[in-house]
C-alpha cells in the first residue's frame, strides 16, 4: 500500500505516463501490452459513486470488451474476480476491505473458483 497526497485521477495520470515510458500503446481494449498498471483502490473510497461503481462491477462480461467508463472507477470493478489482482494482493494486504462487497481481499480470493487461481505463482 502507498499513501499519496494527490487526486486520485493524477495518480492515473502518472501510472499511464509510466507505462508509455516503457512503450505501451492503447490501440485496443484489453490488446496485448508492455506495461499495465492499475491503480486498485483509494483507501476505502468509492468512485465516483456506489452506483456508477456497481454498474461497471456488474457489467456483463460480453459489454466489458467493449465498453469503457469515461472516468476513474474505484475499487476497480472487477478487483474481486482477478486472481491475478488478489493472489499477489494479499501478500501485500490481505486485510484490506473492498469499500462496497465489504469482504477483505483474503475474503475475495479465497471465494474464487480454483481455476480462477490456477496456474499463479509468486515471482
Amino acid at each position: 500500500m502507498v499513501t499519496v497526497s494527490c487526486a486520485p485521477e493524477r495518480v492515473l495520470e502518472i501510472l499511464h505516463s509510466v507505462e508509455a515510458e516503457a512503450g505501451r500503446e492503447r490501440s485496443a481494449r484489453w490488446a496485448g501490452r508492455t506495461l499495465d498498471l492499475d491503480l486498485l483502490a483509494i483507501g476505502g473510497k468509492t468512485l465516483p459513486d456506489e452506483k456508477t461503481h456497481e454498474h461497471w462491477r456488474d457489467l456483463a462480461f460480453e459489454r466489458q470488451a467493449v465498453e469503457a467508463p469515461d472516468r476513474l472507477i474505484l475499487p476497480h470493478p472487477r478487483i474481486q474476480d482477478r486472481g491475478f489482482v488478489l493472489v499477489p494482493l494479499a501478500d501485500v494486504a490481505p486485510g484490506w476491505r473492498h469499500p462496497t462487497l465489504g469482504r477483505t481481499v483474503r475474503e475475495m480470493l479465497d471465494a474464487l473458483p480454483a481455476e480462477a487461481r490456477a496456474g499463479i505463482v509468486p515471482l
